[in-house]
């Protein structure tokens, strides 16, 4: 294991500390930009552990090619009792135009680390990643418990760095299935 990796289970595992008994969704998501989002410790350290280890080309960031190098994904640790039962993945995303990747859905709910990676053609604007609640850049998403999607990125390129309550996730969902009733 790569040491800026190690660096980032560490890190993650004092978000977890903070995180672990709240469940993901559309509150959680506000709670987490304004306690942990950008300029907080947390959130600059992840960040840039993950900056590092992409500039570095350390071959631990979202190595696993989904759609060529714009779409590429690496699990960095399963869940376990250290993790508080998180699981940590990154999936490297890069578009200037609206680009979605696999479909998806979150038995669990989920929890996004927006990293972003550099800005966009339109130097005003930077990469965003789509969640259940609308595009964000720097910052979280959080979508809750069933729901279901497409990642979508625009702007540029950024990290998902991803946390999965018992490192569930579910590839066979379909756009037609309802959405659950609280988002």
């Amino acid at each position: 294991m790569h040491p800026t990796q190690e660096k980032l289970i560490a890190r993650a595992r004092d978000f977890f500390a903070e995180v672990q008994n709240l469940t993901p969704g559309k509150d959680l998501e506000a709670r987490l930009n304004q306690n942990w989002g950008p300029g907080t410790p947390i959130y600059e350290d992840l960040c840039a552990y993950i900056r590092e280890g992409i500039e570095q080309n350390q071959g631990w960031v979202a190595t696993e090619e989904l759609d060529g190098p714009k779409y590429r994904r690496s699990v960095i640790s399963r869940p376990c009792a250290e993790n508080r039962f998180f699981s940590i993945t990154t999936v490297y995303m890069e578009s200037e135009e609206v680009y979605a990747g696999q479909y998806h859905q979150h038995p669990y709910g989920e929890i996004n680390c927006v990293v972003q990676l550099d800005q966009g053609k339109d130097k005003s604007k930077s990469a965003e990643l789509k969640g259940m609640n609308g595009w964000q850049g720097a910052g979280w998403t959080s979508p809750g418990p069933g729901t279901h999607h497409y990642p979508e990125v625009r702007g540029g390129r950024l990290v998902a760095l991803f946390f999965l309550p018992a490192g569930r996730i579910s590839y066979e969902a379909t756009p037609d299935m309802p959405q659950p009733i609280s988002i």
